[in-house]
This record gives C-alpha cells, structure tokens and sequence, in this order.
C-alpha cells in the first residue's frame, strides 16, 4: 500500500497544472517531433529522432510520476482551524535566540520544500521540532550546525 503525501492546496494546484501542460502540451509536441524526425529517413544515425525520443521518454516519466504523487495526495485544509499551534502547513514566525534575528518559515511536505521561499519539510529538523508547539513556546532543533534555539513569535494559516 503506498503512503499518503500531504501537500498544501498550492502544491496540488501546481502538480496539477504541471501534468495538464504535460499531457496537453508538451506530449503531443514530442510525438509531432517523432514524426519529423522519422520523416527524415535513416533512424540509425538520426540525432534528432535520438532526442526526441529521450525527451518522450522523460515526458512520460513526469506524467507518470505526478499523476502518482496526485493520487496519493493527502491536501491539508487549514480554513477551519484557528491558529493556536504550529501544524503541516503553517506558516511560523521564529526569533532565533543565538543570531537575534526573525525568520518566517512555512511547513510543507517533502516535495514542496525549498529553503530559499521559506518553505521547509515537516521532515526537517526545525520542521519536525515546530510541529505541536503554540505560540511564545521555545523550542530547540538539532540541525547540522549545533542546536538552535527559537521562540514562535506567530503562527498563520494561509
């Protein structure tokens, strides 16, 4: 049985787009380029039949791959909730107690995450440590560096 992935709805939207613009797009585009190519004779020596089909190849790896990650899609709603502790898909305001500084980070799965838009794993030290945890709590994660400290100065549900 394969595992749930939870995602935010942003997320799904994206995969969902991806695999439309895949199937929709970029699909019949690589099949037209086959054609081409075919129609220029010896496939033995053809570079550009060579490439097309290794980028069919890759095409149908993605929509195979999406449409799984689709399915076992699990999209978190935090309309209903009241933003009391920090939970997948919150958005976490942190004083870091060593550096003195803020940072704002929102909790996402695994496939979202990307550091550089503020989004980090609920997989992750500091993900993990902040799951559960209310606002003005303390909380230390073990990262590569050391342990850092942090205080929540504000939890939102976007």
């Amino acid at each position: 049985m394969s595992q749930s992935v939870p995602m935010t709805k942003e997320s799904y939207e994206t995969l969902q787009d991806d695999l439309k613009r895949l199937i929709r797009e970029e699909r019949p585009r690589v099949i037209q380029d086959i054609a081409e190519a075919r129609s220029h004779g010896d496939l033995s020596e053809n570079a550009e039949y060579d490439a097309a089909k290794n980028r069919q190849s890759f095409i149908e790896g993605r929509i195979l791959e999406l449409q799984d990650k689709l399915a076992r899609a699990y999209v978190v709603d935090l309309s209903n909730l009241k933003p009391d502790k920090v939970v997948f898909g919150a958005t976490v305001t942190l004083y870091d107690t060593s550096s003195e500084e803020e940072v704002t980070y929102k909790i996402v799965g695994e496939e979202e995450a990307d550091i550089k838009l503020g989004k980090i794993s609920c997989t992750s030290p500091v993900g993990k440590a902040l799951i559960g945890h209310k606002l003005d709590d303390t909380v230390k994660a073990k990262v590569p560096s050391g342990v850092k400290e942090y205080e929540i100065v504000e939890i939102r549900y976007e």
